[in-house]
């Protein structure tokens, strides 16, 4: 979970942001070495604010795919920007770890799903 301006979002990483990560990337191991590496420090900033916004978009679009008569709003990479410091942007870096570690755990975790149903 991450604040921005006063509103609590949640970060998830999907296959759709997986495939979004990786097209601009070239995969989820690469991203790290890119943002370490990002020429100059706008650059990162801007890295960094496009993730956090891809990242707190799923759950939304999530919600929005199953609830499209309660449909919410995407956040926006000037939302982001503009309710936000630069120091918070890094201390978000941990919960974009968190999330990016959750969702492929996730995705690993779920492949044995056949046992569980099975044993339960």
């Amino acid at each position: 979970m991450v604040t921005i301006g006063g509103v609590e979002y949640e970060m998830l990483l999907t296959t759709r942001a997986t495939k979004q990560i990786a097209g601009r990337y070239g995969g989820l191991e690469n991203l790290g070495e890119k943002l370490m590496k990002a020429e100059n420090f706008e650059m990162a900033l801007d890295e960094i604010v496009w993730l956090i916004t891809l990242l707190c978009n799923q759950p939304i679009l999530v919600h929005n795919l199953k609830h499209p008569e309660d449909k919410k709003p995407e956040l926006t990479a000037d939302e982001v920007e503009l309710l936000t410091s630069p120091m918070e942007l890094t201390d978000y870096k941990d919960a974009i770890m968190e999330a990016m570690y959750r969702g492929t755990k996730r995705n690993v975790e779920s492949e044995p799903e056949g046992k569980n149903t099975a044993a339960g």
